[in-house]
């Protein structure tokens, strides 16, 4: 059975994507531990980060950092967090989200039911900050 985040690439759920390539996704979680908050997941269904590939996982990494710089230069937060947990969908996920104190990791802090046009408009923020940087907008088009 397909994860949620593999229905939510192939489009089958929606998801407001700001990154897109062969091997992964970004898109902003519905549970957002601060504005910007995005999961960078892999196509591929890998559960756990110690089975992931080490070059899919060195690319996981890359596009973290990008999708991390991103943030950094949208929100100006005191540091961008990029964390990975994985026990609530088993499939290989990275937290990256803008902080501003420890308190800002804390997923029992996570909000449960964020405003649709305030993920609109993080979505706008982070896709306008990758483009200032060079990248392109994702397709939109199903993994």
């Amino acid at each position: 059975m397909a994860t949620v985040f593999t229905r939510i690439i192939q489009g089958e759920l929606p998801g407001r994507f700001v990154w897109r390539d062969q091997r992964c996704v970004a898109f902003l979680t519905v549970n957002p531990l601060k504005p910007g908050h995005t999961l960078v997941v892999p196509i591929e269904e890998v559960d756990h980060w110690l089975d992931c590939p080490p070059d899919l996982l060195h690319h996981l990494v890359e596009v973290s950092r990008t999708i991390g710089l991103a943030l950094e230069r949208a929100y100006e937060p005191e540091k961008v967090a990029l964390l990975v947990a994985g026990l609530e969908v088993q499939h290989l996920h990275f937290h990256v989200a803008p902080i501003w104190s420890v308190r800002d990791t804390d997923f029992a802090r996570a909000e449960i039911d964020p405003d649709p046009a305030a993920l609109d408009e993080a979505q706008a923020a982070i896709l306008g900050a990758l483009s200032e940087m060079g990248h392109a907008q994702p397709t939109g088009e199903p993994g």
